[in-house]
C-alpha cells in the first residue's frame, strides 16, 4: 500500500472519507431487508444474491475511495539517512593540536618549527607525550651568534641540533602553577630533567621565572601555559645550550 497509508494522520483522513459510505452501506442493507420482507420474498437464494450484490457495490466504492485517498495525498518521502559523520567530526586528530602544531600556528615560533623539522623531531613531539616545551621565540634565535643557526640546521649537524632542542623539553605536563610549586618546594629553585638527559634550573626573579642552562646562560619565561593536546608550551627569550 502507498507509504502515506501507514501514517496515522492518513488513516484518520481515509476513515473520515469512507465512514459515510459504510453508513450508506448499512442503510442500504436495512432498506433492502425491509423491501424484501414487504414484498414477501422468501427464497433464501434470491435474498442472498441481492445482499451480496449490494455489499459488493458498497465495498467497491469504499475501496475506490481508499485508493484515491492514498494516491492523491502528498507523498511522504523517506529521508535518506546521511552517512554518520559524528565519529569523524568528534574524533580528535592526534596531530591537530600538538605542541608542534601549536608552534606552527604561532608566528613567534617559526624558527623553532624549522629547527624541529631539520632535527627530525616533528613526529616525536607530535606523539602522546605529555611534554613541557620551553620554546625559544624567533627573537631568542636571533640572539645566537651569526651563522650558528645555519650551521645547526645543516644535515651534518642534525644530532647536535636534536640535542639542543630536546634540552628544551621536559617529560610531563608542567604548567606555570606546577612549576612555581616545584620552585617553592625546592627552596627557591627547581631542577628540571630534560629529555636530553641534562638539567635546567628554574628560579623566580621577582615576578618572572628564569631558566639557567649548563653553560650558565639564563632565559626568562615570557609567556606561560600555551596549551596543546599533548602538553604545554612556555615561551622563553633565550636558546638554552646543553653542556
Amino acid at each position: 500500500m502507498h507509504l502515506l497509508c501507514t501514517d496515522v494522520s492518513s488513516f484518520a483522513q481515509v476513515a473520515a472519507i469512507i465512514s459515510p459510505f459504510f453508513l450508506v452501506q448499512h442503510s442500504v442493507l436495512v432498506f433492502a431487508g425491509a423491501k424484501m420482507a414487504s414484498a414477501g420474498l422468501q427464497v433464501a437464494r434470491t435474498k442472498k444474491d441481492v445482499i451480496m450484490k449490494i455489499l459488493a457495490t458498497a465495498t467497491l466504492a469504499s475501496a475506490t475511495l481508499l485508493l484515491a485517498a492514498c494516491g492523491g495525498a502528498d507523498e511522504t518521502t523517506v529521508a535518506e539517512v546521511p552517512v554518520d559523520t559524528m565519529a569523524t567530526d568528534t574524533a580528535v586528530d592526534t596531530n591537530a593540536n600538538t605542541v608542534v602544531a601549536v608552534a606552527q600556528g604561532n608566528g613567534d615560533f617559526s624558527t623553532l618549527v624549522s629547527a624541529i623539522t631539520a632535527a627530525g623531531l616533528g613526529d616525536t613531539l607530535s606523539g602522546a607525550g605529555p611534554f613541557t616545551v620551553f620554546a625559544p621565540t624567533n627573537a631568542a634565535f636571533d640572539k645566537l651568534p651569526d651563522g650558528t643557526l645555519a650551521d645547526l640546521t645543516a644535515p651534518a649537524n642534525q644530532a647536535d641540533l636534536s640535542s639542543i632542542l630536546t634540552y628544551h623539553v621536559v617529560a610531563g605536563d608542567v604548567n606555570a602553577a606546577a612549576l612555581l610549586q616545584q620552585i617553592e618546594q625546592g627552596g627557591g629553585e627547581a631542577q628540571l630533567t630534560t629529555v636530553n638527559g641534562q638539567m635546567l634550573t628554574a628560579k623566580t626573579d621577582g615576578t618572572n621565572v628564569t631558566l639557567t642552562d649548563a653553560a650558565g646562560n639564563t632565559a626568562t619565561v615570557v609567556q606561560t601555559d600555551v596549551d596543546a593536546s599533548n602538553g604545554t608550551i612556555h615561551a622563553i627569550d633565550t636558546v638554552m645550550m646543553p653542556g
